[in-house]
């Protein structure tokens, strides 16, 4: 999660730069890096709530 983060603040980052300079290379893989930590999360909030299905405490 931490990871995430630091990612997505990276992102961030990298995307305001390529803005501000006109990139337009490093506006797509700022896109494609804000894709893949979008897709993660959902992969991961999707394993979660598997894992939370299968567990008889949970409910």
């Amino acid at each position: 999660m931490a990871t995430t983060a630091f990612g997505a603040f990276s992102v961030a980052k990298q995307a305001k730069l390529a803005r501000a300079e006109s990139d337009t290379l490093r506006l797509v893989d700022a896109a494609v890096s804000a894709a893949a930590i979008v897709t993660g999360l959902a992969i991961l909030y999707r394993e979660l709530k598997r894992l939370g299905d299968d567990d008889v405490l949970l409910g």
